[in-house]
């Protein structure tokens, strides 16, 4: 509910507000300077949070020590304290470097890049404490407080900016401090739990245990750069195109961002059951699983994705600056299908991380990354905005045709997430392509109506051309038979 709740006073945010009080420039900068610090974070985190996650069973008490859960707090917050005193050293070695390289095209970011430390600090324990929560079952509250708080706290300093009441100096000083507020907010939610205490029980650490844990963290460290791909894109574009053009692809992003909204509740839910089963051998159910997943998350992407696409004009005209920001229609389509490739086929990374060749995941991670540097630094000098898109593109269609052929040759089984529904799905999706443009350029104009009103009759006969398409060629059993199931109650 929160992460729903979010996007939608994310939504408000961001084309009603920033585009309306913030310039272009300004919307870079504040998109830089976050992606900056949640990069850095992710990896001064030493893979705490992952190890937080996989070891807290190991460590949980019963009342059986005077430390809460044998201090596995206090891990948590000393081992990313010192992966940000490395951040912090390399920081100071290479920040002139960094001013140089931004200072060309982004003359503001280096007016604020002292902030950067400061930032990745509340980004790190915010997430750290929402970790904790999490780990406890009582994730809602950080949740609200990450998702809900941080862009209403963001909204008061936009308004404030926006109306001229505070300078451009204490705004970025406020928007800095909402992830300060997020961080100081989980940690009172801990307290009130009773999880903190600094103490760590040495007693409790045996020595196979504790290399257990580093092994494990170092790993993760690695892997963490997957998931943090998209950063490149805005990281690169401030430092060769400028913040203007990095805050038309922030817009962009942001509208993009939706596509992916769903994969983060299905992929929670599949990824406990594809793990039984790769634990249990069965790699019978493992590949059936991954079909479905793959094939639900296909459709649900898609279709999002198509319900943007024949609304970004509408869009654009309606937020305030529209004009200034309609350059991100390649980006947002060439990013939502991004979105599609990672929400689509992120199954298949699930299915290598749980079995014992999970080891590879840190080639196809290095493959990534350096495909995602390299594409960056080459496309952006040609094609600007769309060049940090395509390149995050190419990056996940090469890595997800990797693994997906490293899969299939493992000898634990012919695991394909490919099916005949998504078959089914490509085809339909290339059909309503083809149905809008028909639409767009014969109905529309014999129709004449106004803008909204338009929109609205376009997405409720193309919306429903689509879902007549899906359940008539039953690209799957599944949906059908939950619509069956419905419509049937209805009827009784």
């Amino acid at each position: 509910m929160a992460n729903y709740l979010g996007v939608a006073i994310g939504f408000v945010v961001s084309f009603f507000v920033l585009t309306k009080y913030l310039t272009q420039e300004e919307i870079g900068l504040t998109r830089v300077m976050v992606d900056a610090a949640l990069l850095f974070s992710s990896l001064a985190q030493l893979g705490t949070n992952a190890s937080i996650v996989r070891f807290f069973p190991h460590f949980k008490s019963d009342g059986d020590s005077p430390i809460p859960n044998h201090g596995i707090f206090g891990l948590s917050v000393l081992v990313p304290l010192a992966g940000f005193v490395l951040f912090a050293l390399a920081f100071l070695i290479f920040r002139q470097p960094l001013l140089t390289m931004y200072g060309v095209h982004s003359p503001l970011l280096a007016d604020y890049f002292y902030l950067v430390p400061m930032l990745t600090f509340f980004a790190l324990y915010t997430t750290v404490f929402e970790t904790n929560a999490s780990v406890l079952l009582r994730i809602t509250v950080p949740k609200l407080v990450r998702e809900v708080g941080i862009r209403l706290f963001n909204l008061a300093a936009y308004l404030l900016y926006g109306i001229d009441l505070i300078s451009l100096d204490v705004f970025v000083w406020l928007f800095c401090g909402s992830y300060g507020l997020a961080m100081v907010l989980n940690l009172l939610y801990l307290a009130s739990l009773g999880h903190i205490s600094f103490r760590i029980d040495r007693s409790f650490l045996d020595r196979s245990k504790v290399k257990e844990m580093v092994r494990y963290s170092l790993f993760m460290t690695a892997t963490v750069l997957a998931g943090n791909i998209p950063l490149f894109n805005s990281l690169f574009l401030g430092a060769k195109a400028g913040l203007a053009l990095t805050g038309v692809y922030t817009i962009a992003s942001y509208i993009a961002n939706v596509v992916e909204v769903p994969y983060r509740s299905l992929g929670a839910i599949s990824r406990p059951v594809i793990a039984t089963a790769v634990k249990e051998g069965n790699w019978d159910e493992v590949e059936r699983l991954g079909r479905q997943v793959s094939l639900h998350q296909l459709m649900v992407s898609t279709t999002i994705l198509y319900l943007i696409y024949i609304n970004l004009d509408t869009l654009f005209a309606l937020i305030p600056n529209g004009q200034d920001y309609v350059g991100g229609t390649t980006v947002v389509l060439m990013l939502g299908l991004a979105k599609v490739v990672n929400s689509s086929f992120s199954v298949c990374t699930d299915i290598l991380n749980f079995s014992k060749y999970y080891a590879w995941s840190l080639v196809y991670i290095a493959i990534l990354t350096l495909m995602a540097i390299g594409l960056n630094s080459i496309l952006i000098d040609t094609s600007g905005i769309a060049g940090a898109a395509g390149a995050t593109l190419l990056a996940y269609a090469a890595y997800f045709a990797l693994l997906i052929r490293h899969l299939s040759a493992l000898k634990t089984g012919s695991v394909i997430v490919f099916s005949w529904g998504q078959a089914k799905m490509v085809a339909i999706m290339i059909a309503m392509v083809a149905a809008y443009l028909g639409w767009s350029e014969i109905v529309e104009p014999a129709l004449g109506m106004d803008i909204i009103l338009s929109a609205a009759i376009r997405t409720l006969v193309l919306g429903g051309l689509l879902t007549a398409a899906v359940l008539g060629w039953k690209v799957s059993p599944t949906v059908n038979g939950m619509v069956r199931e419905k419509l049937l109650k209805v009827k009784s």
